[in-house]
């Protein structure tokens, strides 16, 4: 099979050797300057022409999404065979319906908006990661082909590693991470738990109102989808080691941790561990040994689609 050429999005630089590691790519080298009116530059140096070509970008800022915008266009125009995105943060995946009138589904924009990329000859792939809802791919046009990769694997092989034959159940933060919970807990062979949660009609907040599973004298470990200020996480907790659990953990698909995130959950003093994946750039404030990498997944996925 022959190689294909990785570029690689600015704030992404961190997992770009990870993906050169992982599978038979190339890196592509991509020119970045910033003009003094704030203006960017961006120049693709090496020629994608009639190349099977793989865009490593994700999301998590706006500024993120034009440069893939740009440099998907770039490498489309410029000859490329094929192009594959691969997203492993989708930003703005909580934006995937309106609530209130007049609400934007920036989901949706953002996606329209990738989906604006020509398409190649070969095809144009997106690849994306532990979305927080499957309706998402959906969003983007049909001559843009999707594929959802699930972080199951990642995620039990982590805790895995980290509990090592010690005692516990795999908790939920509410009830609406249920049905995923208990899907990872059947892979792990452990008894799943959540807590019940009610929103207050006059404040609007929610309040934990109780556990469903007998955690005394138990450890837990949390499982959310994504930490961003980590709210939900302590709460979480704390209705757990109420409840008797001797001990949490919390561990998720997406890393976020915007600024001071993280130092408001080890602050808590709720958590032992505190798990993920490199999905995010946020997930390099945390130790190696606390992140398994989502690059083998993604490779192996585009892999298979070439061999198909």
């Amino acid at each position: 099979m022959a190689r294909k050429l990785l570029f690689t999005i600015s704030s992404y630089a961190y997992l770009e050797p990870r993906f050169l590691a992982a599978g038979e790519l190339d890196r592509g080298e991509i020119v970045h300057k910033t003009f003094p009116d704030g203006e960017r530059y961006l120049r693709v140096a090496e020629d994608p022409w009639g190349r099977d070509v793989v865009l490593l970008g994700g999301t998590p800022t706006d500024l993120d999404w034009l440069e893939l915008y740009d440099l998907g266009c770039a490498i489309s125009t410029g000859g490329a065979r094929s192009l594959s995105i691969v997203m492993p943060y989708f930003g703005y995946a909580t934006m995937e319906r309106a609530v209130l009138p007049g609400e934007v589904v920036t989901a949706k924009t953002r996606a329209r908006l990738v989906s604006a990329i020509p398409p190649c000859e070969g095809g144009t792939r997106v690849y994306l990661f532990d979305l927080h809802t499957d309706g998402i791919p959906y969003y983007f046009g049909d001559s843009h082909v999707t594929h959802h990769l699930y972080g199951a694997s990642l995620v039990t092989k982590l805790i895995q590693r980290t509990m090592d034959g010690r005692s516990y159940l795999l908790g939920a933060t509410d009830a609406g991470r249920a049905k995923w919970v208990q899907s990872l807990a059947r892979d792990l062979d452990v008894e799943p738990a959540f807590v019940y949660k009610r929103r207050d009609p006059e404040t609007g907040k929610l309040a934990v109102t109780g556990v469903n599973a007998d955690v005394r004298g138990r450890e837990v470990v949390i499982y959310d989808d994504m930490i961003r200020t980590g709210s939900s996480l302590i709460q979480a907790a704390a209705a757990y080691l109420a409840a008797g659990a001797t001990r949490c953990h919390a561990v998720a698909s997406h890393l976020v941790l915007p600024a001071g995130a993280l130092e408001k959950l080890r602050a808590s003093g709720m958590f032992e561990h505190i798990l993920g994946t490199d999905s995010h750039p946020g997930s390099q404030q945390l130790a190696p040994s606390a992140i398994e990498s989502v690059a083998p997944l993604f490779v192996r996925a585009i892999e298979r689609t070439y061999r198909i």
